[in-house]
């Protein structure tokens, strides 16, 4: 068979088929679906992206081993973070890495992850990495975006290279919201802010309020949050 053909027998498959659904009650593994149309369905999830900002010109600029050096850092410490505040870690797409969070505390569970991972950078990476390269002059930059909404994974691929795609407007959301400034690393969505507990508004033993309101001028001036505070880790 022709490639043509098969592509064109693939594609009438997969708009003629219909969809089989079911609820989600974890985080499902590539495995977990077949390549058909399959989809799991979550009533609301919630979303983190953790972009590495400025990679581009750390590898114009920088060596390849201490960028990559930057890279593994970033993403190992991103990840470790989503696990440890309940998400699992879906997706690593180059400079960054997606996270899912399920449950009834989902959105505060990643509220508190992203403003962990800004003190990983911080008080961890930079740190150590200036113990180790003195003389450089490199700040590592950041961005996470965090959104929540009703979101279906299903599987797509061929055999033997597939993976999960995750459909619903927060994941969407969450990775364009890391386009926004870096001063501000931490962004997240009206709707995660009103969904969140006050442990993760409200800041110090004053209770201070740990995010400024804008609008998101990209999107129809959306509502939403940013902050440049952190989170003990």
């Amino acid at each position: 068979m022709a490639l043509s053909d098969e592509l064109t027998s693939y594609l009438k498959t997969t708009f003629k088929s219909n969809w089989a659904k079911r609820e989600g009650q974890v985080v499902p593994d590539p495995e977990d679906l077949p390549l058909s149309n399959e989809a799991v369905h979550f009533d609301r999830a919630t979303v983190l992206y953790a972009d590495l900002s400025g990679s581009t010109a750390l590898v114009d600029t920088k060596k390849w081993y201490f960028a990559a050096e930057i890279y593994k850092s970033f993403l190992y410490c991103a990840a470790r973070l989503i696990r440890d505040n309940g998400g699992e870690v879906t997706a690593y797409d180059g400079d960054r890495v997606m996270g899912i969070f399920i449950g009834t505390s989902q959105s505060t569970n990643a509220t508190k992850c992203g403003l962990k991972i800004n003190d990983a950078v911080k008080n961890i990476i930079m740190p150590l990495m200036k113990e180790q390269y003195a003389t450089s002059d490199f700040v590592l930059h950041h961005v996470v975006g965090i959104d929540t909404s009703e979101i279906r994974a299903t599987r797509t691929g061929v055999r033997g290279d597939n993976d999960l795609v995750w459909v619903g407007r927060a994941p969407n959301y969450a990775a364009k919201l890391t386009e926004l400034p870096a001063d501000y690393p931490t962004w997240i969505t009206g709707t995660v802010f009103d969904k969140i507990s006050d442990e993760a508004k409200y800041g110090s033993t004053q209770k201070v309020l740990m995010w400024e309101k804008r609008l998101w001028t990209a999107m129809n001036n959306m509502e939403v949050y940013r902050s440049s505070w952190s989170w003990k880790v």
